[in-house]
């Protein structure tokens, strides 16, 4: 079978972040410049090869100063790396809606493996005829596993940011002809 090739559509897509913060609450982020495609064997995606960029400068929290404060060198560095990615190593199939994606991840010139849930929702047409595939992807990482370590003590006890860091996001990919 031929292979076919998806490129990410940014219009339709988004990657968040969660962390908690205060040890009480999640607060949410976004990167909002990101690119990616797939390599499948036509429209069946198990063993499809996936690779995404991000851009670091894109992050988006509703706050600038703790925007400026995560592109600078206490988190993503952003002026020295100015890209994470992602590229995937092995895309399992599961069930007939349910894979499991492991890849690098590549942060501030780190590259470590995780595995991702993925749910794929099908292949459908927009109203101009391009075809479309979209998958929900979940996953946690520590984020001092790529030096992403700055963190304030609390004077009740615990830190300011969790290690832990929640990761979702939903993609649209469109056929290329």
């Amino acid at each position: 079978m031929a292979t076919t090739k998806w490129l990410l559509d940014p219009t339709h897509s988004e990657i968040l972040f969660k962390v908690k913060h205060l040890m009480i609450t999640n607060v949410k982020g976004e990167f909002r410049k990101i690119t990616g495609e797939v390599i499948s064997n036509g429209t069946d995606f198990s063993q499809a090869s996936v690779n995404i960029g991000i851009d670091v400068s894109s992050i988006f929290t509703n706050d600038e100063g703790r925007d400026g404060h995560l592109k600078s060198a206490d988190f993503f560095d952003a002026e020295k790396y100015k890209d994470i990615t992602f590229a995937g190593t092995s895309f399992k199939k599961l069930d007939d809606e349910n894979f499991q994606l492991k890849g690098n991840l590549s942060i501030k010139g780190i590259s470590k493996e995780v595995t991702l849930d993925v749910e794929f929702g099908g292949i459908n047409k927009d109203p101009w005829g391009n075809e479309k595939a979209g998958f929900s992807v979940s996953g946690k990482i520590n984020r001092k596993d790529w030096d992403l370590n700055w963190n304030a003590a609390l004077e009740t006890g615990g830190v300011l940011v969790s290690e832990e860091v929640k990761i979702n996001a939903e993609v649209q990919f469109v056929k290329q002809a």
